[in-house]
């Protein structure tokens, strides 16, 4: 439950937090490197096929945000630099996927409602599998941006993916859902969303920076749009994202949840082995 007590506010805006990841003697972790390189070398299959499958010369293509989004928009970038595509325009929907193209040099232009988007691409933290209902919004946020955009412009695309590592498809969901609030109010609305899944979540407000807790710190934190971010952490098993999602945004208060489900979608999955494009009903390769 929401304490009612110690309520702070801050009009600071995110900032991203740099952790190294090091021994006690101040050297990084081969392990830890070997990991990070494998994880890298598997997205990059994944993002290559994204790129060289479905996207043609002429469109308009969303760019996600996430390591593997990242390596899209940088093969998207090698393939104008050399000719094998043209006449792109990329949609960022993050700061980050924004300075990612660039640096690849993909054209941008802003995402405005009723823009047509021909195909995105974009990170989820999970995919439920069969329904490939996923959970984004999990990741530290940068530059004080939320979520509300990558989903936006995932359910305005004629063709969206998802490109994920094979341990995040998966056939139980577990962990946060991020909901985006007014702040007006936003403790009301966070003891509502509480009383929804009572016993099976805890309702914590994202801080901006410095320690968590069910307040948000003492820098609470508060996107560009001038709202608060929920992180709604199941103790057990979500047993029904689309459920979810129906409840969260009834709930007064609301802007947006970081659950997409009910679009038309794929997911390109990477393993060490393959990489497979996975729709609502097959296994497309």
């Amino acid at each position: 439950m929401i304490s009612r007590t110690n309520i702070y506010t801050s009009s600071k805006w995110n900032i991203p937090l740099v952790r190294n990841i090091r021994h006690s003697q101040g050297h990084v972790s081969k392990s830890r490197v070997a990991c990070v390189a494998e994880s890298g070398t598997m997205f990059f299959e994944a993002a290559k096929l994204t790129v060289d499958r479905y996207v043609k010369n002429g469109m308009v293509v969303g760019l996600g945000s996430g390591a593997a989004s990242g390596l899209a928009i940088q093969h998207l970038g090698k393939r104008l630099k050399d000719g094998s595509l043209r006449d792109i325009v990329g949609i960022p929907s993050s700061t980050f996927s924004a300075t990612e193209a660039a640096k690849a040099g993909v054209p941008l232009n802003s995402y405005e409602d009723g823009i047509q988007i021909d195909f995105a691409f974009n990170d989820a933290d999970v995919i439920e599998e069969g329904f490939l209902m996923a959970v984004i919004g999990r990741r530290k946020l940068e530059g004080g941006k939320s979520f509300v955009e990558e989903k936006m412009i995932a359910t305005s695309a004629d063709k969206f993916a998802f490109i994920v590592a094979e341990e995040q498809y998966t056939k139980e969901t577990y962990g946060l859902v991020p909901v985006v609030i007014n702040c007006g109010n936003w403790l009301l609305t966070g003891e509502e969303i509480d009383d929804l899944f009572l016993g099976d979540a805890e309702v914590w407000r994202r801080p901006a920076f410095g320690n968590a807790d069910p307040l948000g710190g003492d820098f609470p934190m508060v996107t560009t749009d001038g709202h608060h971010v929920l992180d709604v952490i199941f103790t057990s098993p979500i047993l029904d994202l689309g459920k979810v999602a129906g409840s969260i945004k009834k709930v007064a208060g609301v802007v947006d949840h970081g659950i997409i489900h009910d679009i038309p979608c794929f997911a390109v999955i990477a393993s060490k082995n393959q990489v497979k494009l996975v729709d609502k009903t097959s296994v497309i390769s």
